[in-house]
């Protein structure tokens, strides 16, 4: 790489500039909800955020234009010259915080801002990607899914519905006045891009409780998402006697135990949850007929993921039959974990260390729209912390210095990857 000396910036204006635009977000004009952070695809809120951002980048004199699903896009450059990607999503989840995702576009945004300032002329182009979160249809990092082709058109036509009325992603997204028959064409968003970056608030507490300011991500945890449907028979809670009952809660039960036995045992970092039980007839004197339950398993190997996922399986069934109850096992989506380039990382962790302040490696146990771009891009992921490890509440907290921090780490990385 050629020698060069790292940007200083203040830390200060750009830390109160990223706080202004991240409560100017939390507005009542920009969330569903009241007392939280609420924003998805296609609702007026996220259109009111776009507009905000799509405003923002304009002012510097960015181009700005939405993809033929809704993924925002400002650039610097010319279609089909040279830029580095940085960016992140604006959506929420549905009792969300306001840093989580929208604090990586307000970065993004505010290194435009610098790099304009400072005279660096730097090549850029910042993105927005619709529904990460899975709030508005179910199906996490959605957007970049597209981009990346990892769904299939039947999979937009009609296998992908919306939470709030079932109707077609695809309907949605034509009544919002988008074009999805060119859904192929979103991938060209990234034919441009020489790197890419993301910022992201950690949602974890690793650098909380080690003392670093910020954490270079090395790689993205895969993950695989199912549900296990109990299927048992509903009889009088009080008539009917133990040794008959079909009773479907009760393997359920048992499987989400086992779910974290099977997690610890893989190792490698892998972690098993079962965020969802839903139980029919849903009454307290009803013995459960119907019982499913969620099954999310995550980690950096692949392997030790789907071992488990196989393994879980495998117990529901045997748990399910010593109870005259079937367990069916049905995926919802699987992603691989991702490892992050070599070279994105290495400018990144370099610019990190000439700030001065505690930085780290580390992985993302998280997904985000990056493990699908870098399929594509040379890509890289910055984490600062968040308090307390929370995220997806209203309690989420992160601070803007922190922020500040990351933003001149990630502008040095870029002057540091264009400079080769």
């Amino acid at each position: 790489m050629s020698t060069y000396e790292p940007v200083a910036i203040d830390h200060e204006r750009t830390a109160s500039r990223i706080a202004a635009d991240v409560d100017a977000l939390a507005g009542p004009e920009y969330t569903l909800a009241s007392d939280a952070i609420c924003r998805y695809a296609y609702t007026a809120v996220y259109r009111a955020t776009l507009d905000y951002f799509t405003s923002a980048w304009r002012d510097l004199g960015f181009t700005v234009y939405e993809d033929p699903v809704g993924n925002l896009v400002a650039r610097n450059r010319a279609i089909g010259e040279r830029a580095f990607g940085i960016g992140s999503h604006c959506d929420s989840n549905r009792n969300g915080g306001k840093w989580d995702g929208t604090l990586g576009v307000v970065t993004a945004l505010e290194i435009c801002r610098l790099n304009l300032e400072l005279g660096l002329d730097l090549p850029l182009q910042a993105i927005s990607f619709l529904e990460e979160e899975a709030s508005g249809f179910g199906q996490m990092v959605l957007g970049s899914r597209i981009v990346a082709h990892r769904v299939d058109e039947l999979d937009l036509r009609e296998r992908i519905r919306a939470i709030d009325d079932g109707r077609p992603f695809w309907q949605h997204a034509k009544d919002a006045g988008y074009e999805p028959e060119r859904w192929r064409e979103c991938a060209h968003i990234l034919d441009d891009l020489i790197g890419w970056i993301e910022l992201h608030i950690e949602q974890g507490r690793v650098l909380q409780d080690s003392g670093n300011r910020l954490g270079v991500v090395n790689a993205i945890a895969g993950y695989v998402h199912g549900d296990i449907t109990f299927q048992g028979r509903a009889d009088h809670a009080g008539a009917t006697p133990m040794d008959v009952r079909c009773d479907s809660a009760v393997p359920a039960a048992q499987t989400i135990v086992e779910l974290e036995r099977l997690a610890r045992a893989a190792g490698k970092g892998t972690v098993g949850t079962a965020g969802e039980i839903e139980v029919r007839p849903g009454l307290i004197n009803a013995i459960p007929g119907h019982t499913r339950i969620s099954v999310d398993v995550r980690g950096p190997d692949d392997d030790a993921v789907h071992g488990a996922v196989v393994a879980l399986r495998e117990f529901a069934e045997e748990a399910s039959a010593k109870r005259r109850v079937t367990a069916t096992y049905a995926e919802r989506q699987a992603v691989p974990a991702t490892p992050m380039d070599g070279r994105i990382v290495g400018a990144l962790t370099d610019a990190a260390a000439a700030t001065d302040e505690p930085h780290m490696s580390m992985i993302s146990g998280a997904a985000h729209d990056t493990m699908c771009i870098a399929g594509r891009v040379p890509s890289a992921m910055l984490f600062i912390p968040c308090r307390d490890g929370l995220s997806h509440t209203p309690l989420e907290h992160a601070e803007p210095v922190d922020a500040a921090l990351g933003a001149e780490a990630i502008l040095n990385a870029i002057r540091l990857v264009t400079a080769s």
